[in-house]
């Protein structure tokens, strides 16, 4: 299997290259002719091509939610992180809820298509090093999540898990949140499987990997009694449905 994995790597790079080139001026025509929402309407095509490109790989993906989401009410979306290829699965099948993220400044210059949409698209990009910067983006963003009633997505583990065994979350960043956007919906969310994807590495990549999404209940904040207590339960939620 690790010898198919080779050439058919090889082909996955050239296709997810290819996609991101190709769709960068699609983007910027999008957004500087049509208009944000053209822009959002293209990023999904994008996320959509994307997940294609990954089929390449035998990789599947299943998503299971039995929830009906309010779209009328600004939503943040919690969820374990085990690969970056867990962004675009998140970014096409909750794409009514118009997930926006909160990213690192970096990722903002130099990748085709990727940084353009995080720049213009409404996620945030923090620096790390400079907390006065952080505070300021993440307030920004909270803002525009409570005026658009979009869904803000937050990995709470910090990093992602290279073998799907969930880091401890690091709280800081979603009490922000949970204080900004004080009428959200808070929505746990389990991804399993994505870490498959780079079990080897970046190369090759892991062949026939099933990510598979799981919405859990959605929870309002004003439920709980203070912050700690709904993100522990929320926490809870996430880990104990995560497969070894």
């Amino acid at each position: 299997m690790k010898i198919l994995a080779y050439p058919l790597t090889v082909l996955y790079f050239i296709a997810f290259g290819l996609t991101l080139l190709i769709f960068h001026p699609i983007l910027w025509i999008s957004h500087r002719v049509f208009g944000y929402h053209t822009l959002e309407k293209t990023v999904n095509i994008l996320q959509f091509c994307l997940l294609r490109c990954l089929n390449i790989l035998g990789t599947r993906f299943t998503y299971n939610n039995p929830y009906n989401i309010d779209t009328d009410a600004p939503v943040i979306i919690v969820a374990n992180h085990q690969s970056m290829y867990d962004i675009s699965p998140i970014m096409w099948y909750m794409r009514k809820h118009h997930p926006k993220f909160i990213s690192k400044i970096e990722l903002g210059k130099g990748i085709p298509s990727v940084s353009y949409n995080l720049r213009h698209g409404g996620s945030a990009l923090i620096d790390r090093k400079n907390p006065r910067q952080s505070i300021k983006a993440i307030s920004d963003f909270s803002k525009f999540i409570n005026e658009t009633n979009y869904a803000a997505v937050i990995f709470p583990e910090g990093t992602r898990s290279k073998d799907g065994h969930p880091k401890p979350f690091q709280k800081r960043g979603l009490q922000t949140l949970i204080k900004n956007i004080p009428t959200a919906t808070v929505v746990p969310l389990t991804i399993n499987n994505s870490w498959k994807t780079l079990r080897y590495g970046k190369f090759p990549m892991g062949l026939g990997a099933n990510i598979t999404l799981t919405v859990h209940k959605p929870l309002k904040i004003a439920t709980f009694a203070n912050t700690d207590e709904l993100i522990d339960s929320v926490e809870h939620t996430i880990t104990s449905h995560i497969q070894q």
